[in-house]
């Protein structure tokens, strides 16, 4: 197992957080980064340890003592950027939501598979060693009849939205809003467990800028349903739940399970937690690398299938609260 050298696109905070998960991970090696402001990826990399600083994304994905890439941009940049660093024989990693739109998804697969190079959402959820345990544990409640998962987080910008000033978050020229932000989260573990469903009806409440700032979805399956909600403009502190016949799993909190119960229907309970990193971000690091080592080109558990998939089912969700973005047109 060999270290990997990665470069990094983004300086934010997100990017933070995903450096002190590294920290965690034996064969991660920080070489480059890149922002469209040289000063700023010298003086963010310099503190990070790394020693080559880019201005251009064309020479950072040519760039021979790179081997991947971690791609933390806004949305609707992450389709062009992996495909730069895909046709260049760069293994990516891309933060969800992996792009704009399925189109933009199917093209990025195309071109990893053209080129024989891994590309992986970046999904802590699926690759946490609690959600493994709930995996492994699944089968003791029974038939499955109900998906719950809620995730609703007061956003820290949307004072500043609120006193009119819009940042990122609620740009829908970035392909941003809540479904695309932390909607996703509810809707990935479930495809990864269930599959994709026959059908869904979402449902929104819309900003004046144009993105969502909560919503709901219902999903249908054959035997099944399932319920999400998310909001970047109030919180909630509901856990989320997974229904069977024979039985009840309590999550904490779908973004990062750390605390997983299950209830049975007899009375008794099993507490199936495992330890987990605080800087989880470490496991999709981890995955990432040892798919890459491993020479299978795919991640079984953050498989691109699952990644198409969620994209044409938040997708068809944007198109029933009416949000377009312009990397749709």
């Amino acid at each position: 197992m060999g270290k990997i050298r990665f470069g990094i696109i983004g300086t934010s905070g997100i990017t933070e957080n995903f450096l002190k998960g590294a920290t965690k991970v034996e064969n991660f090696k920080l070489v480059g980064v890149y922002s469209r402001d040289m000063d700023k990826a010298k003086d963010f990399g310099e503190k990070k340890g790394a020693r080559l600083f880019f201005d251009s994304l064309e020479k950072m994905a040519s760039c021979e003592e790179i081997d991947a890439i971690y791609i933390a941009s806004p949305n609707f940049m992450h389709a062009s950027q992996a495909i730069t660093c895909l046709e260049n024989g760069k293994h990516v990693l891309c933060e969800k939501a992996f792009a704009s739109n399925s189109k933009e998804v199917k093209k990025m697969i195309e071109t990893a598979n053209k080129n024989n190079v891994v590309l992986m959402e970046a999904m802590k959820t699926t690759v946490n060693p609690n959600f493994k345990a709930l995996m492994e544990n699944i089968h003791k409640i029974g038939k499955i009849r109900r998906y719950f998962a809620s995730y609703c987080q007061y956003s820290s910008r949307y004072d500043k939205y609120k006193e009119g000033i819009v940042l990122n978050a609620f740009k829908k020229e970035l392909s941003n809003g809540a479904l695309m932000d932390i909607g996703i989260y509810c809707i990935y573990p479930m495809v990864v467990l269930f599959g994709k469903p026959e059908n869904i009806k979402a449902d929104a409440i819309m900003l004046e800028s144009g993105v969502d700032g909560q919503g709901s979805i219902l999903f249908n399956y054959k035997d099944m349903n399932g319920v999400v909600q998310y909001s970047k403009i109030a919180n909630s502190y509901l856990p989320c739940e997974i229904q069977g016949e024979e039985g009840n799993i309590i999550i904490d909190k779908i973004n990062g399970p750390a605390d997983i119960n299950i209830k049975y229907r007899d009375g008794h309970e099993e507490n199936i937690s495992v330890f987990k990193e605080a800087d989880d971000m470490c496991y999709e690091i981890e995955e990432f690398i040892n798919v890459i080592n491993s020479g299978e080109k795919v991640s079984k558990i953050n498989s691109l299938e699952t990644s198409l998939w969620v994209s044409e089912i938040m997708e068809n969700a944007r198109k029933q609260i009416g949000l377009e973005f312009p990397a749709d047109l």
